[in-house]
């Protein structure tokens, strides 16, 4: 029984030039260390880190170059058959997509009050009125927790004003590791 059905509109970024189509590719991505230094660090504190994905997160990202991709296959527009897209935002399959959402995500912190991690690019922080709020991302997963409910959950009411996001609660699996937080402490697999 099909439940729904889902398509994606991929660029074929395999075509296009260093330097002409995009210049930097690169997205810091969270190491594996700096997750558990997190687990650690939110354990010591008495967070309960929880986890949130944004929905199609490259579709956030803007581009600087222009981009122009030809109609996909079965979609083109019989009065304009002979015409291509400009794209006005990110795309799956662009070599810049990544980036581009990752710097997307990074402005938008830091205009939340956010101060970003020096060494871990991918760790931001904010301290409101004695309370602090710790966001570790990987791509377009987030973990987060805090000192406040309040703070948590007026940061999780923020960013789903801002972004699609999937809320998906308590941390309990992420990169392979499955994680218990509990009063005795936080247990990973």
């Amino acid at each position: 029984m099909v439940v729904r059905n889902k398509a994606r509109l991929v660029d074929q970024g395999f075509c296009q030039k260093e330097e002409i189509d995009y210049e930097e590719t690169f997205a810091p991505v969270a190491h594996l260390e700096a997750i558990r230094i997190l687990l650690a660090f939110a354990a010591s504190k008495g967070f309960k880190l929880q986890q949130m994905d944004v929905k199609s997160a490259f579709l956030n990202g803007f581009i600087e170059k222009e981009v122009y991709v030809r109609q996909p296959p079965g979609f083109e527009s019989a009065r304009f058959s002979d015409q291509v897209y400009k794209l006005r935002k990110s795309l799956y399959g662009l070599k810049q997509a990544p980036r581009a959402w990752y710097a997307r995500l990074k402005s938008f912190l830091l205009k939340s009050g956010f101060v970003m991690g020096s060494v871990d690019k991918t760790l931001f922080l904010l301290s409101r009125g004695g309370d602090t709020l710790i966001v570790q991302i990987y791509v377009d997963d987030i973990i987060f927790g805090g000192s406040s409910h309040a703070l948590v959950s007026s940061f999780a009411e923020q960013i789903s004003r801002e972004f699609e996001m999937s809320l998906m609660g308590e941390l309990q699996f992420f990169l392979g590791l499955q994680i218990k937080q509990g009063l005795e402490g936080t247990f990973v697999h």
